[in-house]
């Protein structure tokens, strides 16, 4: 049986790292050795950057829908409440955009969410 070597699929793989580690400074984006780790970390960096990005927009939206309650003179967490005995299902991401883009329509949901209570 002929010996098979792994020149081809061995560059491949170092070729698809290195494609990865374009644009890193210095020999991370040459060497392969460097790269691999660069690559790694990075990988890892995006995973965690795709959990907090989603912990960081809840955040701004609950900031925002609790300004826009004080305004209405309530607080947030009693806003909740009153949104979810009022049997109200609007996410936090809607709220947020109704309390910026429509502040009349935000005022009737208030009011509804305090008529509930």
């Amino acid at each position: 049986m002929a010996r098979v070597k792994g020149a081809m699929m061995t560059r491949k793989r170092r070729n698809k790292t290195l494609k990865l580690a374009k644009g890193y400074w210095g020999s991370k984006s040459k060497h392969f050795k460097m790269a691999k780790q660069a690559v790694m970390k990075s990988g890892n960096y995006a995973y965690i950057g795709r959990k907090q990005k989603k912990r960081e927009f809840r955040q701004l939206w609950i900031a925002r829908i609790s300004a826009a309650a004080k305004m209405n003179g309530i607080n947030y967490s009693t806003l909740m409440n009153g949104l979810k005995k009022a049997g109200i299902t609007l996410n936090r991401k809607m709220l947020s955009e109704i309390a910026i883009n429509d502040p009349a329509a935000f005022t009737a949901i208030v009011e509804k969410a305090k008529a509930a209570l």
